[in-house]
């Protein structure tokens, strides 16, 4: 089993969280008959913490993107919890197995499901988790945090960051129950604004709590450091935005 610490992290963006010791580390579970290997960081200088964030991964599986996303939200009091949805066997290099492996997910949705599901289950068993309990996901994860809500998952919220915002066919938000938070860039290429419209317009219909930021010019993937979409300042305010849902929310 891997172990992994950082120390003394703050927020993106200059919050004012306080320095404390960040732990992380890797958490093997199984859903089904399968193994899959995900991420808690907590906050070991707090007696309680302000609740838990399950995320879920991009499209590359479980990368450092999300443990230092988990760092930072264990920095501001939450224990994070990021899922794995791939299996602990898997280790995606190349856009041709993130594509294989995700859309293997988007074809099979009774899979897909039940290994959110049993994500979700999981998280109750880690030390320091809470009842009280938000699902956030970017990208293929913000899909896949929508895929959970529309499963009937029973969350104190749902959050996506530039995810893919369709509804698949077949599916509607008949089962799910809010509060949702959108956040998206108005020149996203993958899921543009009419897919956003739909999706308002959808949890609308389905007596939804909901709400949304659009950030005007941020392409997809504008919170990925390093990608050629990176939008420093719509990934600070989204981040903003999360911190004052999760207040909210949690």
């Amino acid at each position: 089993m891997r172990l992994r610490f950082s120390l003394a992290l703050a927020a993106l963006g200059g919050a004012t969280a306080a320095q404390a010791e960040i732990t992380g580390n890797y958490h093997e579970y199984t859903v089904g008959d399968r193994t899959f290997e995900g991420y808690v960081a907590t906050n070991t200088a707090l007696d309680e913490p302000r609740g838990t964030v399950l995320i879920v991964h991009d499209w590359d599986g479980m990368t450092e993107y999300e443990e230092r996303r988990a760092d930072m939200l264990a920095a501001l009091g939450y224990t994070a919890f990021a899922i794995d949805v791939y299996g602990a066997d898997t280790d995606p290099q190349t856009t041709e197995e993130n594509r294989s492996l995700s859309g293997a997910l988007y074809e099979d949705r009774e899979t897909f499901r039940e290994r959110l599901m049993g994500s979700i289950e999981e998280a109750g068993n880690i030390p320091g988790a809470s009842d009280d309990m938000v699902l956030m996901g970017y990208c293929f994860g913000g899909a896949a945090a929508l895929e959970a809500l529309r499963a009937g998952a029973e969350l104190d919220g749902f959050a996506t960051f530039h995810g893919g915002l369709e509804t698949p066919e077949g599916q509607d938000y008949s089962a799910a129950e809010g509060p949702v938070m959108v956040f998206h860039g108005s020149a996203d290429p993958v899921s543009g604004m009419e897919a956003m419209a739909g999706l308002l317009n959808n949890l609308q219909e389905a007596g939804i709590e909901h709400g949304a930021e659009v950030f005007g010019g941020a392409r997809h993937s504008f919170t990925v450091w390093g990608s050629d979409d990176y939008d420093l300042e719509a990934d600070q305010a989204a981040w903003r935005g999360f911190q004052e849902f999760l207040e909210e929310a949690l």
